[in-house]
């Protein structure tokens, strides 16, 4: 009798300790979906915000902000760099969805004092930035094509961004700021990069602005990065590079001509790449490793 009370005793102290473990990995997985919902909430707010223009928010649906900036893992805690933020339309989406909890830097042209492009893009820029509260903690920094820069203070990014900028930089531009993306970064932090894929086989001289995935994962971990991934969220198999990036949408440069077969096509088919850079790595180790 005693020996049966004892296995009785213990059956039940197993089932009862299962039955908390059980219940503390809910608990875990449920407090997981919480955060989860918080960051795809903050985001969701953001892409939905009356600071966008109904022009801006139409391009959603070849652009799809949330699906990708889900893809390189933004949460609203983070630090991130905006590099070449342009117009700003991803910047209307960052800026609020970190307002408050984390911090953006746009790392954009500077004002070289001169009427060029370089000083004219920046002057827009200000503008956007100073135009609604939703920007104002927004942090301008400097980035010179070509030249090292410092795009964020060293080590304390936790994403770097760029969307559909490599074409402009070329190969030289595109070496340099994926070394200062990396310098920026934290260990373990995401380089996440938006470009135009030129497809394999394709004349560059035809599809001029569309960018080798291949080269581009090759420049990256020449950088120091590790390739993490890929995703077609931002692919278009309509869109087979057989004319300048710039005859699709938005940009229409052949004007009305074959317009329709354009807008039929959309936006550019575009590669979306996500690098990471190594725990307790750092750019001059990895050359010295690499010699």
């Amino acid at each position: 009798m005693t020996t049966n009370t004892t296995k009785t005793n213990k059956l039940k102290a197993l089932l009862i300790a299962s039955t908390l473990t059980m219940s503390a990995f809910a608990s875990v997985n449920s407090l997981a979906h919480v955060d989860h919902a918080h960051e795809n909430s903050a985001l969701k707010s953001a892409v939905a915000g009356e600071h966008r223009s109904d022009k801006n928010k139409a391009r959603d649906q070849y652009r799809n902000p949330v699906e990708t900036l889900n893809f390189f893992g933004l949460s609203p805690e983070m630090t991130v760099v905006e590099i070449t933020p342009g117009g700003g339309w991803y910047t209307e989406i960052l800026a609020p969805a970190l307002k408050g909890s984390g911090k953006l830097y746009a790392a954009h042209y500077p004002d070289t004092g001169k009427d060029d492009y370089y000083s004219k893009s920046r002057k827009r820029l200000e503008k956007k930035l100073a135009s609604d509260a939703v920007f104002s903690d927004v942090v301008l920094t400097d980035f010179v094509p070509r030249k090292q820069s410092e795009l964020a203070p060293q080590g304390s990014a936790d994403l770097v961004l760029t969307f559909r900028n490599l074409h402009n930089w070329k190969d030289e531009g595109v070496e340099q700021v994926f070394k200062d993306a990396f310098n920026a970064l934290k260990a373990g932090g995401v380089l996440g990069v938006v470009e135009h894929r030129l497809p394999a086989g394709a004349d560059p001289k035809v599809a001029v602005g569309y960018v080798s995935e291949a080269n581009t994962i090759k420049q990256a971990k020449a950088a120091g990065f590790r390739f993490a991934g890929a995703s077609e969220v931002n692919a278009n198999s309509k869109d087979l590079a057989q004319y300048k990036v710039w005859t699709l949408p938005p940009s229409l440069a052949l004007g009305d001509k074959d317009k329709a077969k354009y807008l039929a096509i959309g936006e550019s088919d575009r590669m979306t790449l996500k690098f990471v850079k190594p725990e307790n790595a750092s750019f001059d180790e990895f050359k010295k490793q690499n010699k």
